[in-house]
């Protein structure tokens, strides 16, 4: 079987396409390219540039490194001895994942473009292309933590067994079709095993650090949005000071917001028609459930019923006890079994029976 690698440089896929070869699959590996040439990278470039950011975004996904990892990569294939491609996404990158960062930002909410990416880029654009660029394979393959495994011809999606590293949250929007096409040889290890294997293998990414987020410089390089005064007011409308643009913050922002108070505010909700950015004491920002939307389900459990599961709001949060409920327009209610900190809207609820996967959805409004 024909196993095509999704390598990324870092130590994750690079182990992940060595594990294949091992277990005998004839191993192809594909880098993504896309940092691109449109007017968006160029703008983010200079601005990379001017603040000096180089090196704190070497250690994100969107960053104008990627020759860098690519070079990694194909390092790695040589050692390996195995094919290595570059398939340019940069247009389609900047089309799904880009420009729906800047406008879920630009309404108010807060995306994850990572889950968008994953969806529609990683597991979809990316392997589309490769095929047909000419290169034939059969699976799909990625370093993510996370697992997927079949019953009666239905694919399952499940945690990885580290639950500091899994992945799962990130995965919840692929479909069927796309999970019976995709390995994920990394789902039973733990990233220490993952970076001892590399070590033995004199792999020189071994010790080379996670990329920590989708963006690590300032949100505003890709925004680029102008600054435009208003105001901070606590749930009562009382002013309490000022901001220059209510897409420099984050539901449940408590550092950074410039304001005395006699204990910690966090940012409870974002006001984009004002421009207000409304702030509250942690007992009066807490909420007790959701509304997700753009819901889907990826195993054949039937929710006509409310159901007791687990549900993830944050990627780096465990999940907590909850019941989902469908709502007759197809979305779900989320509601915890204790209350929950500030619950961001554009972020994705990922709901879970244990270890697996049962779906997810967009975080339409919160109670």
């Amino acid at each position: 079987m024909r196993v095509l690698v999704g390598m990324s440089g870092g130590v994750d896929s690079s182990v992940a396409a060595l594990l294949l070869k091992e277990q005998g699959y004839e191993v192809i590996g594909a880098t993504m390219s896309h940092w691109g040439q449109s007017e968006t990278f160029k703008k983010l470039n200079e601005k990379i540039a001017s603040n000096q950011q180089k090196t704190s975004t070497h250690c994100a996904c969107l960053s104008p490194d990627e020759e860098e990892d690519i070079e990694q990569a194909k390092k790695i294939a040589d050692k390996l001895g195995i094919e290595h491609h570059v398939i340019e996404c940069a247009k389609e990158y900047e089309e799904i994942v880009i420009n729906y960062f800047k406008e879920e930002y630009m309404q108010g909410r807060t995306p994850n473009p990572c889950i968008k990416c994953n969806r529609y880029i990683k597991f979809g654009v990316f392997p589309e292309l490769a095929r047909k660029s000419g290169i034939e394979f059969d699976k799909f393959a990625t370093g993510h933590y996370a697992r997927i495994e079949e019953e009666n011809g239905h694919f399952y999606l499940k945690k990885g067994i580290n639950p500091k590293k899994d992945q799962s949250y990130f995965l919840y929007g692929l479909s069927q079709e796309q999970l019976s096409k995709i390995v994920l040889p990394l789902g039973r290890y733990t990233k220490q095993e993952i970076r001892e294997i590399a070590r033995k293998h004199g792999f020189e990414v071994a010790d080379k650090p996670d990329s920590q987020d989708f963006y690590n410089g300032d949100y505003n390089d890709i925004l680029d949005a102008k600054p435009k005064k208003g105001n901070i007011v606590d749930i009562n409308g009382n002013v309490l000071g000022t901001h220059m643009g209510f897409w420099n913050y984050t539901i449940g922002q408590r550092k950074g917001l410039g304001i005395a108070a006699a204990a910690p505010l966090y940012v409870k909700e974002l006001r984009k028609d004002t421009n207000e950015v409304v702030v509250a004491f942690k007992e009066d920002s807490m909420n007790e459930g959701l509304i997700a939307d753009k819901v889907s389900f990826n195993t054949d459990i039937k929710v006509n019923e409310p159901l007791k599961c687990q549900a993830k709001i944050r990627s780096a949060q465990m999940p907590k006890d909850a019941v989902i409920k469908l709502l007759e327009n197809g979305k779900v209610e989320v509601i915890f079994e204790e209350l929950q900190n500030p619950i961001a809207i554009g972020q994705s609820a990922v709901f879970y029976d244990n270890d697996t996967v049962l779906g997810g959805g967009i975080i339409e409004r919160v109670f």
